[in-house]
């Protein structure tokens, strides 16, 4: 399944390359709130929150209630996820908050878990040079992302796993990595991070892997028009 992107940095709907050169920027969030009304799952990405430097809230407010969201970006505490749930979010994306001391933080996931429901965490292990990267990517911990899955399986409802080494380039993802990580668990997986054509998307979906597409779809590169699952 397709799952387009929604990236939110400085109040406008962006795209970056590996989380930091900014790539296209656009005010027009109605109108890809309009594009991505008919797909089944959409990713709501506050991009301020999750690198520490300010927040978009207002327009995670807005977008919640209108689209089948799933919704990350400096999530940290139960109250915050409980916070976006009541926006309207499906699910909630947690990354840093899971992380402690370089490991995953097991306390807290289970604590996540037990308040909103473990089916409404996903838990976010995005890889950059073969290691988790937390805090908007810019800190790595000690675990790779099979290790994290591994130990945080039990807390989640799902995982979504991005390849940041491959993020925003349009050159493909790993896709032996993102079967490493779907190997290691039982729960859905969903792939992010380089994913540019119906082949790989179609190539995920066989292997029961949802696939977040954001740079090909706003670049045209990858058409959504006419698309159908």
């Amino acid at each position: 399944m397709l799952i387009p992107s929604i990236d939110l940095k400085n109040g406008r709907v962006v795209q970056l390359v590996q989380g930091e050169r900014l790539a296209i920027e656009t005010d027009d969030l109605d109108g890809w709130i309009d594009r991505f009304a008919r797909f089944p799952k959409v990713q709501l990405i506050d991009l301020d929150a999750a690198m520490g430097s300010g927040t978009n809230d207002a327009l995670v407010r807005r977008v919640a209630p209108q689209l089948p969201c799933r919704v990350g970006g400096g999530i940290r505490s139960i109250d915050r996820a409980r916070e976006v749930l009541d926006y309207g979010a499906l699910r909630v994306i947690v990354s840093s908050a899971l992380f402690m001391d370089g490991q995953p933080d097991v306390a807290f996931a289970r604590s996540l878990a037990d308040e909103v429901g473990a089916e409404r965490v996903i838990a976010a292990v995005d890889s950059k040079g073969g290691r988790v990267v937390i805090r908007g990517w810019t800190e790595p911990v000690e675990v790779t992302a099979v290790e994290a899955v591994r130990v945080l399986e039990p807390y989640c409802g799902e995982f979504l796993y991005t390849h940041v080494d491959r993020e925003g380039l349009m050159t493909g993802t790993d896709m032996e990595a993102v079967g490493q990580v779907a190997a290691a668990t039982t729960r859905p997986v969903t792939a992010a991070g380089g994913i540019t054509t119906r082949a790989e998307i179609d190539a995920l979906d066989a292997a029961g892997i949802d696939a977040v597409v954001g740079m090909a779809i706003y670049t045209g590169t990858l058409s959504i028009d006419d698309w159908e699952e």
